[in-house]
């Protein structure tokens, strides 16, 4: 039983996607206003993965944490930076930040199961945490934002902006490996969902 939850959050706005399948069991927080923490309980830290770094030219990949793979729309030394957050509550957030972008522009952003390579399709599918049993997935019950990583960036003026995505479920171990950006925004319709594109850049994150 989960409760899914996905958040993308732009410089300036927030818009909040919410589907509950059951209420979540086993949460060791007391709801109750009064209810008193055991002074002897320590919480485990917040696990974190921070990557931050800029693009590279594909050239360099084997030593690089990104590349592009066309600079005219993600130019070489444009900056990224990737957090991964695995939450108490059994969720994970990601957030993504960019700077030096093309402005003004809409690219769609997904994590990927597989490292960046020397070709765009090297990193793989999208992440997914229920698996389409149909690859290439385009199916909306199974690519959409409760069940993968969207990272969708609308640029500003100086090509930066700002988004994350929270879900109720974490990585399979080894089982995300990067976060793809793509030439356009993400479609959402059947046959075409999930789909953005040509993929323009990939960078590096050793998600947990």
């Amino acid at each position: 039983m989960s409760k899914h939850r996905f958040i993308v959050k732009h410089r300036g706005s927030l818009a909040a996607v919410a589907a509950v399948s059951a209420v979540a069991v086993g949460v060791g927080v007391m709801a109750s206003a009064g209810a008193a923490e055991p002074q002897n309980s320590a919480k485990a830290p917040v696990r974190k993965v921070v990557v931050r770094t800029t693009f590279s030219p594909v050239s360099e990949v084997a030593g690089a944490k990104a590349v592009t793979y066309n600079s005219a729309l993600v130019p070489e030394g444009a900056r990224v930076q990737v957090k991964e957050e695995l939450r108490r509550d059994g969720g994970t957030r990601i957030e993504l930040s960019v700077r030096d972008l093309v402005p003004n522009r809409v690219y769609g952003v997904h994590v990927h199961t597989k490292p960046c390579g020397a070709l765009p399709t090297d990193a793989g599918p999208h992440y997914q945490n229920q698996v389409d049993p149909t690859q290439p997935s385009v199916d909306p019950a199974y690519a959409n934002r409760l069940n993968e990583i969207w990272l969708d960036l609308a640029t500003n003026k100086d090509g930066s902006d700002r988004s994350m995505a929270i879900v109720a479920w974490q990585f399979r171990a080894g089982g995300a490996r990067s976060v793809v950006l793509h030439e356009m925004g993400t479609a959402m319709h059947p046959g075409h969902a999930g789909t953005a594109g040509a993929r323009l850049a990939c960078v590096n994150v050793p998600f947990e």
